[in-house]
């Protein structure tokens, strides 16, 4: 059951992803389109502007999926280092919790919200503002699932308990590299007196 509720969320995030990029490409390129219609052609678009901001209203809310699953949420690293790592689950569960109780405040009012201005058109547009709100409750409805699919995988064991990205990794890494550095650098040195 747990397989399935993760291979079920695994495609449920690429989905939400994918679809945050197709929103920032057309974004971008109506983005693009309304700076060559107004300062080249002077002739402004006036639908090129709603539509682009609308994507990117998509982008944000869609893409937030894919962080969530991946653990970026907002989190003190500091807080990960100080506790056993025995405790650790227990303040993933904190964390989920607090972006679990967000998230559906999102989705509730997110959808009331939606459905109190369906009467409304975007301007420039014969389309119902409501589009754009829905990003709203929809995105927040696959970060849903991306951080439950996260808490499942960690208490479970398939998957790392913590943040992505460990800074004492990163600062233990890069001072190997420069030990290797320095060494090599006077084993030359040696050899350039050598000779």
């Amino acid at each position: 059951m747990v397989n399935l509720f993760l291979r079920v969320e695994h495609q449920t995030t690429r989905l939400a992803m994918l679809g945050a990029i197709v929103m920032l490409i057309v974004s971008v390129t109506l983005g693009f389109y309304q700076v060559i219609t107004r300062f080249v052609l002077d002739s402004p678009s006036t639908w090129s502007e709603v539509i682009s901001r609308s994507t990117m209203i998509w982008c944000v809310f869609l893409g937030a999926a894919a962080g969530f699953r991946g653990g970026f949420m907002m989190s003190v690293e500091v807080i990960y280092k100080l506790l056993p790592a025995r405790r650790l689950i227990w303040l993933e569960v904190l964390i989920a919790l607090c972006c679990v109780i967000v998230l559906l405040v999102l989705i509730y009012f997110g959808s009331a919200m939606m459905l109190r201005v369906r009467s409304q058109m975007l301007s420039g547009l014969e389309v119902s503002i409501a589009w754009a709100y829905a990003a709203m409750p929809v995105g927040a409805g696959f970060a849903l699932i991306a951080i439950l699919a996260r808490l499942l995988a960690q208490a479970t064991g398939r998957e790392a308990i913590g943040p992505a990205h460990d800074e004492a990794i990163a600062d233990e890494s890069s001072s190997s590299t420069n030990e290797e550095d320095v060494a090599s650098s006077s084993i030359t040195h040696k050899e350039g007196t050598r000779r």
